[in-house]
C-alpha cells in the first residue's frame, strides 16, 4: 500500500478511488476478523448465543460498551470480554486510520506539490 512521494504528482482520481476502495476493503477486513474473534471468544467462553454474541461483539467493537442483560458470570469469560474491549479500542482507531489514510495524504499530497506552470 505504497503512496507517491511528496516530490511526485498527485496521483489521477481513477487512482486515487482505486486506492480508497482498496484501503476500505482492507479496513472492512480488519473489522470482520475481530467480530469472528468477539464472535467466537463470547460464544466458546461466556456460553452465549451466536446472534448474542454477535450483538455483544459489536457493541464493544464500535465502542458503545457491552450490552447490560448479558453479564458475564465466570472469570474466563470476564477476562475474555476485558482484553477483547481492550482490543476494540486498538482496532477501532487503527481501523479509521487505515480507512481514512488516502484521503488525508491526497488532501496533504495536494497542499504540498508545487505548480510548475
Amino acid at each position: 500500500m505504497k503512496l507517491e512521494h511528496r516530490t511526485q504528482k498527485v496521483a489521477p482520481l481513477s487512482h486515487f478511488f482505486y486506492r480508497v476502495g482498496r484501503y476500505g476493503l482492507f479496513a472492512f477486513a480488519l473489522i470482520v476478523f475481530s467480530l469472528g474473534i468477539g464472535m467466537i471468544g463470547y460464544h466458546a467462553v461466556g456460553h452465549i448465543s451466536w446472534v448474542d454474541s454477535l450483538y455483544m461483539s459489536s457493541m464493544i467493537l464500535t465502542g458503545m460498551g457491552p450490552v447490560a442483560e448479558m453479564p458475564m458470570h465466570t472469570v474466563s469469560a470476564k477476562l475474555f470480554s476485558s482484553f477483547y474491549a481492550l482490543y476494540s479500542g486498538v482496532v477501532f482507531l487503527s481501523t479509521a486510520a487505515v480507512f481514512f489514510a488516502p484521503i488525508i495524504h491526497r488532501v496533504l499530497h495536494i497542499l504540498q506539490v508545487e505548480d510548475d506552470q
